[in-house]
């Protein structure tokens, strides 16, 4: 869970229809014979899969116990797999430990290093205390919230390239959207108070978040994926199945493989000034993390 862009002035309509999006219903994923997925050379695009959290600061409890940290863990393995078997050969899986101050500055150099073409950190919802209940489950006193359910997606104005993180971010809502999940509107209401956030694509769900480090931080689009809140004791048991994972997967890849297609025709200009700042800051962060 997250408890912490000056507007980027984007057509999302004309990025997103020169994708060929158009999505009626849940479909399989796209046959490599299609156009876009034709012009996606997938065995040399990278995405960093950031595991949210780390054992030591584990996010936010479900309503029946359970770490944050182990759903995010579970559900990064699945779409891991699910990339590897498509095709995306140079797929990492990012799991990062300590604090939760010392591991930001970790994750972020790490995935810095790699060189990436894509960000996507795996997280899980829940909800500010003002919300939360108490019920019994086995015995035991714990929290829960029923009020909010769906995933939510984020990008951070900040980013080296706002305007192919909300790229993604909104190709990515497009497929969930799409296998028939549904975004939660509550951040935009004003009892979310300092939680409160400006929706830019009211269709699929992605919000600004300037100020999360592990996207105004890494060079390279980077976009942040709530998948489900696990405060909400019957979406908790549904993001723990595996056909929920699946489904989530599945949606990832299709997602992937349609930015891998626009990013082909990016000028190497602009790949090589991404590049050589990811550089810099990486030499920055690691110096941050040494003086931890």
């Amino acid at each position: 869970m997250i408890h912490h862009w000056r507007t980027t002035a984007v057509s999302l309509a004309t990025l997103l229809s020169a994708l060929s999006l158009g999505i009626a219903g849940a479909e399989p994923a796209a046959s490599p014979a299609k156009a876009d997925a034709a012009s996606c050379v997938r065995p040399d695009f990278r995405i960093v899969l950031d595991v949210g959290h780390t054992a030591k600061s584990p996010g936010a409890k479900s309503a029946r116990g359970a770490d944050e940290f182990d759903f995010n863990l579970r559900l990064a393995k699945q779409i891991d797999q699910a990339l590897l078997e498509a095709g995306f050969a140079k797929t990492v899986l990012m799991v990062t430990d300590g604090r939760a101050n010392q591991s930001l500055y970790a994750r972020v150099a790490r995935a810095n290093d790699l060189s990436a073409n894509l960000l996507l950190s795996i997280h899980h919802d829940s909800v500010p205390d003002k919300f939360l209940e108490k019920w019994d489950y086995n015995g035991k006193r714990k929290t829960f919230s029923d009020r909010f359910k769906g995933h939510s997606i984020f990008v951070s104005d900040d980013n080296i390239d706002p305007k192919d993180s909300l790229l993604f971010g909104s190709i990515l809502g497009q497929q969930l959207k799409a296998r028939g999940l549904q975004y939660t509107p509550h951040y935009t209401e004003s009892f979310m108070g300092r939680w409160k956030r400006v929706l830019l694509d009211a269709i699929v769900g992605v919000y600004r978040y300037d100020t999360l480090f592990v996207l105004k931080k890494t060079q390279m689009p980077a976009v942040l994926l709530e998948a489900g809140s696990i405060a909400n004791r019957d979406e908790e048991l549904e993001m723990a199945s595996p056909e929920r994972q699946q489904l989530i997967s599945a949606a990832v890849v299709d997602a992937v493989d349609r930015f891998c297609a626009a990013q082909s025709d990016k000028p190497a200009l602009q790949i090589a000034k991404r590049s050589k700042a990811r550089h810099v800051l990486s030499a920055h962060s690691h110096r941050r993390v040494r003086e931890r």
